[in-house]
């Protein structure tokens, strides 16, 4: 499929061709939704703990007599059934992860570019490149091309005046080729690929 190329200034510069195989994939939404909850499962920082009766500093001498007292049978002040005692089943630090087939991650990330191409949320541009790191003249250009809320695919590496102009502007985010994952195009309204970033996917793939 064919497409537009535009510039930063919205100006049409030619057009690219689209493969099919990535950009027009049927819509799968149980497939977004595996990748984006293997994404933030993997993200989670799994330290939340409590202190179980091993970890508790009390006496484990027995409160009392076993017969005679006219209440419960207790032994360790440590029990969780006490104020300050142990906690029973509680949370322990591990790893919130789970393995996901590379096949799966492929078709979410296609999934999730062609659902952008679908929606007619996706802009292809030459190239997003800034002479001065300006948040200013960025505004501007994004003002043009229409976009309040989008993430900037870029090649291999992010031009650096761009990064730091992206930086202080809300709801718009910027990342290489390899950083490109279907949580972050999900968020974002507006999907925009460069040139570069399009052969690279392609590459990525295929």
């Amino acid at each position: 499929m064919k497409t537009n190329v535009l510039n930063l200034d919205a100006k049409q510069v030619g057009d690219i061709d689209l493969d099919e195989a990535i950009f027009g994939v049927a819509a799968r939404a149980d497939i977004l939704h595996r990748v984006v909850n293997w994404q933030l499962a993997k993200r989670r920082a799994g330290t939340h703990a409590v202190k179980f009766r091993a970890d508790i500093a009390r006496t484990g001498k027995k409160l009392g007599k076993q017969k005679g007292g006219g209440g419960a049978r207790h032994g360790s002040r440590r029990s969780n059934i006490f104020v300050g005692g142990g906690r029973a089943f509680g949370p322990i630090p591990r790893d919130h992860g789970f393995d996901l087939p590379k096949k799966v991650r492929a078709l979410g990330l296609k999934t999730a570019l062609s659902a952008k191409q679908a929606d007619g949320k996706l802009i292809v541009v030459d190239a997003a490149e800034l002479k001065d790191g300006k948040t200013k003249e960025l505004v501007e250009k994004l003002g043009k091309l229409g976009l309040a809320n989008a993430l900037f695919i870029d090649g291999a590496e992010v031009n650096a005046n761009f990064k730091r102009a992206v930086q202080n502007i809300p709801n718009v985010d910027v990342l290489p080729t390899q950083g490109a994952n279907v949580y972050d195009i999900l968020r974002r309204d507006t999907l925009v690929l460069t040139k570069a970033a399009v052969a690279q996917l392609g590459e990525r793939l295929k």
